[in-house]
């Protein structure tokens, strides 16, 4: 990014409807639930300057230690990512932009993936830090993606409570993860489950035959 664009606008539009495709295949197969995760290196860079970009929040409310750095290491990387944001601010101009100018493949294919969920009316468990900052383009661009969406857990990441209060929501967990790859979602799945049992199957006074005189 120190260089030029993370990707060209037709790479990430690809990566985008690779995303969806994969959504597409899962909606086919009978699933209604889709959780979002992510493996990769370098990704919360990408995240935090699509975190500040979207949320107008300064890079250092956005940057945190990722997997593991100490205090000068954030340090730096603060400095470069400072670096990067200049180099890009007056050719980024729409949400796609930021993604391209930004995001990682990952990052793109999440977007694209989660538009499509959506779409598809699909519930979506949305990870850690750089899930979410995967939804902030989607989100710039279809707003009502949030009605399909549950936040699984609270990073422990810095940056991602105020990521979750520009969406407006709240965790399900906070177990003061670090870890990503989707374990939040794999975590908050079962109360998810529990919670629709709770709705549909739980015993109301009539059917269990409980009275209701004093």
């Amino acid at each position: 990014m120190l260089e030029g664009p993370a990707m060209e606008p037709d790479e990430c539009r690809k990566a985008m409807e690779a995303g969806g495709d994969i959504v597409k295949t899962i909606h086919q197969q009978g699933c209604n639930t889709i959780g979002f995760g992510e493996m990769g290196i370098g990704n919360t860079s990408a995240a935090a300057l699509l975190m500040s970009y979207f949320c107008a929040i300064p890079l250092a409310g956005c940057t945190g230690s990722g997997t593991g750095l100490d205090a000068t290491g954030i340090s730096k990387k603060l400095q470069i990512l400072e670096k990067v944001q200049e180099r890009h601010q007056h050719q980024v101009n729409s949400p796609l932009d930021a993604l391209a100018s930004y995001g990682g493949f990952e990052i793109a294919m999440m977007c694209g993936a989660f538009i499509q969920a959506a779409a598809l009316k699909m519930v979506v468990l949305v990870d850690g830090f750089i899930a979410s900052a995967a939804l902030l383009p989607a989100y710039a661009l279809h707003p009502q993606i949030l009605d399909y969406c549950i936040f699984s857990h609270l990073s422990n990441e810095h940056g991602h409570r105020k990521m979750l209060e520009y969406f407006g929501k709240e965790p399900v967990l906070q177990l003061d993860l670090r870890l990503g790859e989707g374990t939040g979602a794999a975590l908050a799945l079962p109360m998810v489950q529990a919670a629709v049992n709770f709705l549909n199957e739980m015993a109301s006074f009539e059917s269990a035959g409980v009275s209701r005189k004093a």
